[in-house]
């Protein structure tokens, strides 16, 4: 939820995307399509995308999954990275929404490897669980309603196989995380939810400086 990389100064954050990315016109057309919305900043930035893109691709991915999709550029990220036959189930609760970023999957090529899944997430995680599919997804990434993320991040747990990565979006949440004096709901559930992190044993853990903050989660 941050389409800049927090506290990186303009002229620096246009040189990491004009010399560090290498972002496609379909790429840039949906970010373009999405900043008239009002809440374009919703949007993660392009170098969080390109990263993530790169860690798909590393990692050798065929199947991930994201909860949050907005307008879809992370899920066109994701799609663009996966082989051919790989899959991304993309879940958000936002036909007005997602429906942005459809046309740009079609003129991508990806949209057949994206299954869009509309309704709340915990139920369409439930629902990936109780279908037999824990266990088999390489990637997962989160960002959504923040009251539900370690709901979704207990799921994704389940659902992502052991060495498979959770990436979970806005663990830095333009700073109320370090601040002791926020405890809004949304800080508040990020705030335990990054100690809870922190202690958890079953995952390796870093926490990123990039976008709104990136926390990637290796499942041991």
């Amino acid at each position: 939820m941050s389409r800049t990389t927090q506290g990186l100064p303009e002229v620096l954050q246009d040189y990491i995307i004009n010399v560090g990315t290498r972002p496609t016109a379909v790429q840039n057309a949906l970010r373009d399509a999405t900043s008239a919305l009002p809440n374009a900043g919703m949007q993660i930035c392009v170098e969080q995308g390109h990263f993530m893109s790169l860690l798909i691709k590393l990692m050798g991915a065929t199947k991930c999954l994201e909860v949050g999709t907005f307008t879809g550029y992370s899920a066109l990220m994701t799609a663009e990275a996966l082989p051919e036959g790989g899959k991304l189930v993309a879940c958000d609760v936002s036909d007005e929404f997602t429906r942005v970023g459809k046309p740009f999957w079609e003129q991508a090529g990806v949209s057949g490897k994206i299954d869009l899944r509309l309704g709340p997430g915990v139920e369409t995680l439930d629902a990936l669980i109780a279908g037999g599919e824990a266990g088999t997804f390489d990637f997962a990434f989160i960002d959504a309603d923040k009251d539900n993320y370690d709901h979704y991040y207990e799921r994704a747990m389940v659902l992502v196989r052991q060495g498979g990565l959770i990436g979970i979006d806005n663990t830095i949440w333009y700073g109320k995380v370090a601040d002791p004096t926020v405890n809004d709901p949304d800080t508040a559930a990020l705030k335990a939810l990054n100690l809870k992190l922190h202690d958890d044993e079953r995952i390796d853990l870093a926490m990123l400086p990039i976008g709104d903050g990136l926390t990637l989660c290796r499942k041991r």
